[in-house]
């Protein structure tokens, strides 16, 4: 049990710190054009450091390179999760806003799995080595800003109050919570831990093919998105190096 309360401050670190992004979009205003511009890009750089030098290699060094087809299947998974039955990953942007003004509960259980998927990443990841579990509870609070900041910004576009929109995702992060401590008490196998991981390097590649990057290209001044994007990849090599995970 000594591991528990570790885990659970790198699932709380990894959920409930990614509300600062949208309660920053919801009081203070200067900021979250800011916010919402540059941190899509640099949840991109993130998302594709720790997917292919953090977790993926941990998943071929438990199971070897079959591992891969895990991946993919978890790629294709999460696109036709989104495709057919709810989108889990969304921005403010004018029309993704206008496509969910009329689902906001589609938006908040979208949310709710994606949050309950990052506590088992995150606790899958710590499984396997707890400096892995650092790094992804790490990637999950920088690219849950931008995720926040969408949240926010349709459901207030959509007319809820600030308070509700507060207090639903407040909940709704609590499912990482929870996902982190099912996996900690079913303590899976290394082969399963393997699959989980992979499937955890498939979902992030997903969401930077499928979300981040093509959001980020709708920015005009490119210079600045690159450097948003580069800043994401060389910090999150810098924690991957410098925190020991094998």
């Amino acid at each position: 049990m000594s591991d528990f309360l570790p885990l659970l401050f790198l699932t709380t670190l990894g959920s409930f710190a990614g509300l600062l992004g949208g309660i920053v979009f919801l009081f203070v205003t200067p900021w979250s054009k800011l916010l919402a511009r540059y941190s899509i890009p640099f949840a991109a750089g993130i998302f594709l450091s720790a997917s292919l030098i953090g977790v993926l290699p941990e998943a071929i060094e438990l199971a070897g390179v079959d591992i891969l087809l895990t991946v993919l299947l978890a790629f294709l998974a999460a696109y036709l999760l989104e495709t057919f039955v709810v989108d889990v990953h969304h921005h403010d942007d004018r029309g993704h806003t206008h496509a969910h003004t009329s689902s906001t509960k589609l938006i908040v259980i979208g949310d709710t799995i994606h949050n309950l998927v990052d506590g088992i990443a995150i606790a899958v990841a710590y499984l396997a080595s707890p400096g892995l579990g650092i790094i992804t509870a790490i990637s999950t609070l920088l690219h849950e800003i931008p995720h926040e900041i969408g949240d926010f910004g349709i459901l207030l576009k959509a007319g809820w109050a600030k308070r509700r929109i507060l207090i639903t995702n407040i909940v709704s992060a609590s499912f990482a919570i929870f996902g982190s401590l099912l996996v900690f008490f079913l303590h899976p196998s290394p082969q399963v831990q393997a699959q989980l991981l992979a499937a955890t390097a498939g979902i992030f590649l997903y969401l930077c093919a499928v979300d981040f990057l093509p959001q980020s290209q709708k920015n005009t001044n490119r210079k600045q998105t690159v450097s948003a994007l580069l800043l994401g990849v060389f910090l999150m090599l810098a924690v991957i190096y410098l925190v020991p995970h094998h």
